[in-house]
């Protein structure tokens, strides 16, 4: 009888185990069906990135499904789960929609989400006429209806709408837009979602410059802005270090006394700078938001920094491109965000060459956290000693680190930052 009865509890325990498997295969494919973007931004188990992965130099020749569903499982692989697009005027985005989609169906496992960009023009950008910033190009509305209709085909997949990149920016002279422009798009998405339109679930925001959400200048702090903060579920913002090298360097470089210690101490110290320099512009848009009485979650829709750059921010300009510093910021901003819950759509995935097609060493071609063919940058050398990518290729090249993972080559490539006597009176 005792044999018996053992045997029937051995049964029940496998019985158990089996149905507990099952349980948590069921959860996980429930989970991403109700994952939604308050669960996602924010949540350091779901690092954000920005991706276009285009592989020549002009994007009439867009990626193929193969090719992306390779750049989403090498993204998949280091944690990435959530990517940022930027326009739906062309088949990227609704080609990384199906991709993402036939990954799932192939493996249940795979999870990934998607922030839609709809890109936001004002009148005569890119024709060769004469812009109008207070008018908005009529392509805006294509652009909308075209996001609109993506986020409903891929409702368990697109979990927020941006609207415009660096639309609102006044550098941004070839297309930018008055606020009024991105409030009426992200009013009238809102709008569609109070109709049960869109998904009630799904995030709108505009991803910009941090000035463009009041956190420098006072050019920007109008009455629209104010709207639209009221407006959007989230604040997007941008901060880019590696360019105010040039531009305002007042925090960039070392001090004379600094230059007596070692190359790799002065690039740390410099690096250390830069993050400050980075969160102190997110923390000046959290003032100001708060100052006009809001309180929104406020995550960075891009931040990143290029490994070169043939001029004004490589050798000879500010000394600020090289894989060594790249790598140390991408760490340091990374770990400031997922501290603070803070979501980081880091820019960029991979190093793409259309950017600045005329000129292949200029510093737009090379923010990738790999390079074209692949190679693993210093600043995911890591998930390469962690075997993340194994199996995996790009172009049918596995993934291996730049360099051969020899750190001081790296560090020989790496340039000294200028001196800037007058850090000193920052310090």
């Amino acid at each position: 009888m005792r044999r018996i009865w053992n045997i029937l509890t051995f049964l029940i325990m496998i019985m158990c185990l089996i149905s507990c498997d099952f349980k948590k295969k069921g959860d996980s494919t429930n989970s991403q069906t109700d994952m939604t973007a308050k669960n996602i931004l924010g949540n350091p188990d779901f690092l954000a990135i920005s991706y276009g992965g285009y592989r020549m130099n002009t994007r009439d020749i867009q990626p193929t499904l193969p090719q992306l569903k390779e750049d989403l499982l090498i993204l998949h692989a280091m944690g990435v789960r959530i990517l940022r697009t930027y326009n739906v005027q062309l088949p990227h985005a609704s080609n990384v929609l199906k991709s993402i989609r036939e990954l799932k169906q192939e493996n249940p496992q795979f999870e990934m989400y998607v922030m839609l960009g709809a890109w936001i023009d004002c009148k005569n950008a890119w024709t060769g006429l004469p812009v109008d910033h207070n008018v908005e190009s009529e392509q805006n509305a294509g652009e909308i209806a075209r996001a609109v209709a993506l986020a409903n085909e891929y409702q368990d997949i697109v979990k927020v709408i941006a609207v415009g990149n660096e639309a609102m920016v006044k550098w941004a002279e070839s297309y930018y837009v008055q606020p009024s422009v991105i409030l009426k798009w992200v009013n009238h998405l809102q709008d569609l979602k109070n109709k049960d339109k869109l998904s009630k679930e799904l995030w709108i925001t505009s991803s910009d410059d941090f000035s463009s959400w009041g956190g420098g200048d006072r050019l920007y702090h109008v009455e629209d802005l104010k709207k639209l903060y009221k407006a959007v579920d989230y604040v997007s913002m941008h901060t880019y270090p590696m360019h105010n090298s040039h531009y305002n360097p007042f925090f960039w470089g070392v001090t004379e006394k600094e230059q007596e210690l070692t190359k790799e101490e002065q690039i740390n110290l410099a690096m250390n700078r830069a993050l400050t320099f980075a969160t102190d512009q997110y923390d000046s848009v959290k003032s100001y938001m708060n100052s006009i009485g809001i309180d929104k979650p406020i995550h960075i829709g891009e931040t990143g920094w290029a490994s070169f750059d043939n001029h004004l921010y490589g050798k000879g300009g500010s000394n600020a491109t090289d894989e060594l510093k790249e790598g140390l910021y991408y760490k340091s901003i990374r770990g400031w965000s997922n501290k603070n819950n803070v979501s980081c759509f880091y820019f960029e995935a991979f190093d793409e060459p259309w950017k600045d097609a005329q000129n292949a060493k200029g510093s737009e071609n090379h923010f990738g956290l790999f390079k074209l063919d692949g190679s693993a940058k210093y600043a995911v050398w890591d998930a390469v000693d962690q075997n993340l990518f194994e199996g995996l290729t790009r172009s049918g090249k596995p993934i291996e680190k730049s360099y051969n993972g020899n750190f001081e080559e790296l560090l020989k490539d790496a340039l000294l930052p200028n001196l800037n006597p007058k850090m000193e009176l920052v310090n």
